[in-house]
């Protein structure tokens, strides 16, 4: 355990918790923004695979990860747009519509693996961008200041989410309807467009966390995301549905999945250990949320359907 405890080791698994933390903030900044609006989407999970997929495929035909980042986004508003018509048009069940937004994720992008990749092929995902001076801190530099451009629009996104929602006209929309939309309709607040708005920009963000994960580890794996989604949802009520709430979750989701990877690194467990070990990440996060949650509610009108002829 004493190598554990060297500054080197320290600063690397600190920087590579940051760099963990991408994927679930992304997401989870996301699902703040649906879930405030009224609409909780289980297949952000399957959005990040399609999305991952995406980033993947678009960088191995192109060799641009530029490119592999964009078709992403463009791939999370497609289902932004899907989920949206399905659950905000239709007014089907928000649970069973994001399950099957979920198992149509994992299904298809294991289908187009298969048949226009075949095996796992590495690309050269994004590259680290040490921004000038501040990583030259001793340190510091390396942990927060020496990482891959989406690490960077991450944690830049959590003030601008934390503005929009808190500070906009927008935002006020998004409370409003998420809270009491037959009242924001009374007020002129077209409630289906806020909603729409909201959820397209969820999905967008979740594509782009599945392209995160993909352009860091730089392959393709059947179902890769292993319940990142799903987590990222946890993180919005262990954050209490706040911008900085869901940051404190992601980085110490990523924290604590970054020490137990250096644990196994360095031998420090194994064996039956390291499987129970490595369940950590999964079981903090449940105690927290389940402690959290009893405090804090979630939006009024989360996952109620609005109907204004009802």
């Amino acid at each position: 355990m004493s190598e554990f405890f060297t500054v080197s080791v320290l600063v690397a698994t600190l920087a590579a918790g940051i760099r963990l933390a991408t994927p679930f903030l992304l997401a989870a900044l996301g699902e703040v923004i649906g879930q405030r609006s009224g609409v909780l989407n289980l297949g952000i999970e399957g959005v990040m695979l399609l999305g991952a997929y995406g980033a993947y495929y678009t960088t191995l035909e192109t060799d641009s990860a530029l490119a592999g980042v964009l078709v992403a986004l463009a791939v999370g508003a497609v289902m932004g747009v899907i989920y949206s018509f399905i659950t905000v048009v239709m007014h089907a069940e928000q649970g069973i519509s994001g399950i099957g937004i979920f198992l149509f994720g994992l299904g298809f992008t294991d289908l187009l693996f298969q048949k226009h990749v075949g095996t796992p092929i590495p690309i050269d995902g994004l590259n680290r961008w040490a921004i000038p001076v501040l990583a030259d801190i001793p340190h510091v530099g390396e942990i927060l200041f020496d990482h891959h451009a989406l690490v960077y629009l991450a944690f830049l996104l959590v003030p601008v989410v934390w503005f929009v929602i808190n500070r906009t006209t927008f935002g006020l929309n998004i409370r409003a309807v998420g809270e009491t939309p037959e009242a924001a309709d009374t007020l002129g607040v077209n409630v289906n467009r806020v909603r729409t708005s909201a959820i397209i920009i969820a999905n967008s963000l979740a594509g782009l966390a599945g392209a995160s994960l993909a352009l860091e580890v730089g392959v393709f794996q059947q179902n890769m995301t292993s319940g990142r989604g799903f987590i990222a949802i946890a993180l919005v009520y262990f954050g209490a549905w706040r911008a900085f709430g869901a940051m404190a979750g992601a980085l110490l989701f990523g924290l604590v999945s970054s020490i137990v990877l250096q644990w196994k690194t360095l031998g420090i467990v194994s064996g039956a250990t390291s499987s129970l070990t490595a369940m950590a990440p999964a079981v903090l996060t449940i105690v927290v949320l389940v402690v959290v949650s009893r405090r804090i509610g979630a939006p009024a009108a989360l996952t109620k359907p609005f109907d204004r002829t009802a």
